[in-house]
């Protein structure tokens, strides 16, 4: 089990940042609980007088980063975070040495960073007003929280937790970036400003007796820094913050606004004219199926890979040389409304079993019924001689087993169908891995996110290969649908480590 934890959070690209100053009674117990859960930590001996440096050099598995005079947490950090940067990381989790923060919430933390990629993710202490703390700590929380309204315009429960996941590439105001601990709140202002998703998640928190507990706190003068610092942040919350959020809305709108309006146009002023025209002029029937199917094919290549979509950065992955030119049933699974035109690009030879919307559907239902697009709504014995029909003509069919979108990129449940019809049409299943369409347009919302869409055509899986997922089709599908939630974390890991 510890292994798989530390198999998932290296190929998410994450390590541990441990910043610590003179903490020689908690440091020891603090990392080789972090080692339990990560092997890749690092600590942060800031200037330390005692014997924490000692202690950590003696601590096999980690890498150290020290220097001789105090210089306070937000340098510890920055440095931590070059380290880190350096040694190839994409995420750093950073938590305190004082035994505050539970190591052996970590695995909640990567699970947030799974759910939210690309986020700052901000562990929000469980039962923190209930909990025996001096007036100062009360205090300086709801302080915090309070002005991180004001200047971001979003509110945090905890916004002096240091227990935290970074997105190191996206972190905004290093360069600025105050020395000492309230550095952590600049981090998250900065972020929020520059658009990054900020997430709370629960974690635990241990508060010893007043008589333990280990502050390097000085009332007087980090208040009063802390009050220079607000003061600034508030002054560049109206004349950088704001000016940001309203551009990046701005942009959206635009992307999203001109996505649309170039589908429209090219649909209703290019492509239905030039089908309508073909379909009218054209005898041979088979030649006009094969210009229709063509014409999908190089709008769709068009809008995907020569064109583009705006803020989508679109790739496509053939390991096995696939040419498509032998007849399969082709699987994928199911995002966004993007999906059709990224199944498309591959072959003009390629018919996609629909729902009845997108058979009816005013903008290109003309055009898929002209193309032999079918409606699933038809049920099989309907649908099987024209399926035969197409598969000897050398038509490849695609088929979405999750028979709708997910709404959070996750794998469904796959239907049995499309097994099913490889089975009564003996070709080969042939599956093709999406990532990224349904966080650049997700599911329930109507605007573009800048977001990679990557598709991966994988190996073939002839009818005799595919009965090592079980003899019936709804044990295939099952199979199935587990090969593509472990091919997808594969996918999702590797290109989230830059989103």
């Amino acid at each position: 089990m510890v292994n798989g934890k530390w198999s998932l959070l290296r190929d998410r690209g994450i390590c541990v940042v441990i910043p610590t100053y003179n903490n020689q009674g908690t440091i020891a117990d603090v990392v080789r609980r972090t080692l339990e859960q990560c092997q890749d930590v690092i600590a942060v001996a800031d200037g330390c007088t005692d014997g924490t440096l000692d202690i950590l050099q003696g601590i096999e598995g980690i890498t150290v980063v020290s220097y001789e005079k105090n210089a306070g947490k937000g340098t510890a950090l920055k440095r931590g975070f070059k380290k880190a940067l350096e040694m190839g990381f994409a995420y750093a989790i950073t938590l305190d040495a004082d035994g505050q923060h539970f190591p052996e919430d970590i695995p909640a933390m990567l699970h947030a960073n799974q759910k939210h990629p690309g986020a700052l993710i901000v562990g929000q202490r469980k039962g923190l007003e209930e909990m025996e703390r001096s007036k100062g700590s009360k205090f300086a929380n709801a302080f915090s929280n309070f002005w991180f309204a004001i200047q971001t315009g979003h509110r945090l429960k905890d916004t002096q937790t240091g227990f935290r996941l970074y997105p190191l590439k996206k972190l905004y105001g290093l360069s600025l970036l105050t020395s000492r601990y309230e550095a952590e709140l600049e981090l998250l202002v900065f972020s929020s400003w520059h658009g990054t998703e900020i997430v709370s998640t629960p974690v635990n928190v241990y508060y010893p007796s007043p008589e333990e507990r280990v502050s390097h706190f000085r009332p007087v003068a980090d208040f009063s820094r802390i009050f220079i610092l607000n003061t600034l942040l508030c002054i560049l919350a109206v004349i950088y913050g704001l000016p940001l959020a309203i551009w990046r809305k701005l942009m959206t709108f635009l992307r999203t606004a001109y996505a649309l309006l170039f589908f429209i146009i090219s649909v209703f002023l290019v492509v239905t004219p030039a089908a309508m025209l073909w379909l009218t002029f054209v005898k041979d029937q088979e030649k006009k199926r094969m210009g229709i199917h063509k014409m999908l094919w190089y709008f769709s290549k068009f809008v995907t890979l020569w064109h583009g979509i705006p803020g989508v950065k679109f790739s496509v992955g053939n390991p096995h040389g696939e040419d498509f030119r032998k007849p399969a049933v082709i699987i994928c699974n199911h995002q966004s409304h993007l999906d059709l035109m990224t199944m498309l690009i591959h072959t003009p030879k390629l018919v996609c079993l629909t729902k009845d919307w997108v058979w009816n559907n005013p903008f290109y239902g003309y055009i898929i019924r002209n193309a032999e697009f079918y409606p699933v709504s038809e049920g099989t014995n309907t649908l099987m001689p024209k399926l035969k029909s197409l598969i000897e003509r050398g038509y490849s069919i695609a088929v979405y087993p999750e028979g709708t979108r997910s709404p959070d990129c996750s794998i469904t449940r796959f239907h049995q169908g499309a097994f099913y019809l490889a089975e009564q049409l003996n070709v080969d299943i042939l599956p093709l891995v999406l990532y990224g369409a349904g966080k650049a347009l997700p599911k329930k919302e109507k605007h573009l996110h800048k977001w990679p869409i990557r598709i991966e055509i994988d190996r073939r899986i002839s009818p005799e290969e595919l009965q090592a997922y079980g003899s019936l089709p709804r044990e295939q599908a099952s199979g199935l649908r587990k090969y593509y939630k472990r091919r997808y974390a594969v996918m999702a890991n590797r290109i989230e480590q830059d989103v």
